[in-house]
């Protein structure tokens, strides 16, 4: 599917057909494709948990206030990141660069994470961001349909996914056959409202 057409016809589904299931392979076409997503220093602090477990989804259900998508989606992902992935053995981010380029590199991720949370966080908010929405249209692209979510109790959903204390959940996306389409989009603003140029 065209780029310009994933992106005209995504569109946040609620109801998808609970028995279709996607394959292996799909699924991980899917993670490929966000794994491709960028993030600042190239840090790749998003974690995908893919929630397979029934009881589980039922438990995350409850937490997103009965909201069928979590358990009727074939795919249910919880987007989460690592807010200190910049100081995990760095240099693997860099791996493959010149040497020249890790020695610039890798000092100025810790010069720019050292001891500033806000960072650590919106960076991660940033990366999930971006990441869901490759997901969204590598999804549509595939002939499947999605929903991103943030209307949950995000500390339940940690606790029930044992979130590690150094990271954060950003939303989830369901992912699956949509059972009905999505509503007529509730309308769109002009673009000269939200197009500036230069300065406010």
């Amino acid at each position: 599917m065209d780029t310009f057409t994933a992106i005209k016809e995504r569109r946040s589904v609620k109801h998808f057909d609970p028995n279709h299931k996607m394959s292996d392979t799909e699924i991980n076409t899917l993670l490929e494709a966000a794994a491709l997503s960028p993030t600042a220093f190239n840090a790749q602090h998003w974690r995908f948990v893919i929630v397979e477990d029934k009881d589980l989804r039922e438990q995350l259900k409850k937490a997103a206030w009965g909201q069928a998508q979590v358990t009727d989606a074939s795919l249910l992902i919880v987007l989460c990141a690592d807010k200190n992935a910049w100081a995990k053995s760095p240099q693997r981010y860099w791996k493959n660069a010149s040497k020249e380029v890790q020695d610039y590199l890798v000092p100025a991720m810790a010069g720019y994470y050292t001891d500033k949370e806000r960072v650590q966080q919106d960076e991660c908010m940033r990366s999930c961001g971006i990441a869901a929405q490759t997901l969204m249209l590598a999804t549509k692209s595939m002939g499947y349909d999605s929903c991103p979510m943030d209307g949950f109790d995000f500390d339940k959903a940690a606790e029930i996914i044992r979130l590690p204390e150094d990271h954060v959940i950003s939303m989830f996306v369901a992912v699956g056959k949509a059972l009905q389409a999505a509503n007529v989009r509730g309308g769109q603003l002009a673009l000269d409202e939200i197009v500036i140029k230069n300065h406010f």
